[in-house]
């Protein structure tokens, strides 16, 4: 690290946990966040402010007017263009020392498998299951940790999913595709702003710590919050020995 670096990240380094072993292990470390909505856009801005080398942004969608109540990346000066575009140049001004790659697309395939192989920890912030599946089958594949966050109306939940513990669940444990599970859009049933914030925030604290390789992460955990009452809980999640995905005799997955 330069001397400016030094002062910019020196609330990290006076960290015992992090330090500057740490903060070096974040500007070489590169995250790969799927979606620059309510969740990806304050897990981005953390990142970035906290000194992440490479962000890569994945998305496909524009700046709708509805967007701007939660996605914070966002301004209104910004409604129709790209969302990876307008998070790409809000996270420039926030810490140009970030390389930020903006990826317009949906990601497919072996497309991503590539690009969750070639990053050192993945945040899963989508708003389909699908599309959530596809990110773990890849994640499992390439032993790549997902951070995995969801929120709908008062309602959120973050985890970690770390292939590289041998006892660690993937999100098909907790979810196995084709499985009974209503899929709830915001756009259908409403989210409360602050909700996105908070749960995002996680997922970036988790992801961070993945990174540092520090702390205690939610590997093995869900954590849940009810903002409407402001609770949280925690439930520990076994993985599963049948799980088609990491699961004794599984298959190699595949994106």
């Amino acid at each position: 690290m330069n001397d400016q670096q030094l002062l910019r990240y020196s609330r990290h380094i006076l960290l015992d946990p992090i330090g500057i072993e740490g903060q070096n292990r974040l500007l070489a470390s590169h995250a790969l966040i799927v979606g620059a909505g309510g969740l990806g856009c304050p897990s981005a801005l953390y990142l970035a402010a906290a000194g992440v080398g490479t962000l890569t942004i994945v998305d496909d969608d524009e700046v709708d007017l509805t967007n701007l109540q939660r996605q914070i990346l966002h301004r209104e000066k910004s409604v129709g263009r790209a969302k990876v575009e307008s998070a790409r140049d809000a996270l420039h001004d926030i810490n140009p020392g970030t390389e930020v790659i903006a990826l317009r697309k949906r990601l497919c395939g072996d497309e991503l498998l590539e690009q969750v192989a070639a990053a050192d920890v993945v945040l899963d912030c989508s708003d389909n299951f699908a599309t959530r599946h596809a990110i773990n089958r890849a994640c499992v594949a390439s032993r790549t940790p997902l951070v995995s966050g969801a929120a709908i109306r008062f309602d959120g939940q973050v985890s970690v999913f770390d292939s590289r513990q041998p006892d660690a669940p993937c999100y098909h444990c907790l979810f196995p595709e084709g499985g009974e599970v209503e899929e709830v859009r915001c756009a259908v049933m409403g989210v409360f702003a602050p909700l996105t914030g908070i749960i995002g925030t996680v997922q970036a604290a988790e992801a961070l710590k993945v990174l540092a390789q520090t702390g205690r992460t939610l590997a093995g955990r869900l954590l849940l919050l009810d903002a409407l009452g402001m609770e949280w809980r925690s439930i520990t999640l076994p993985r599963d020995p049948g799980c088609a995905v990491c699961g004794e005799g599984a298959g190699a997955p595949g994106p």
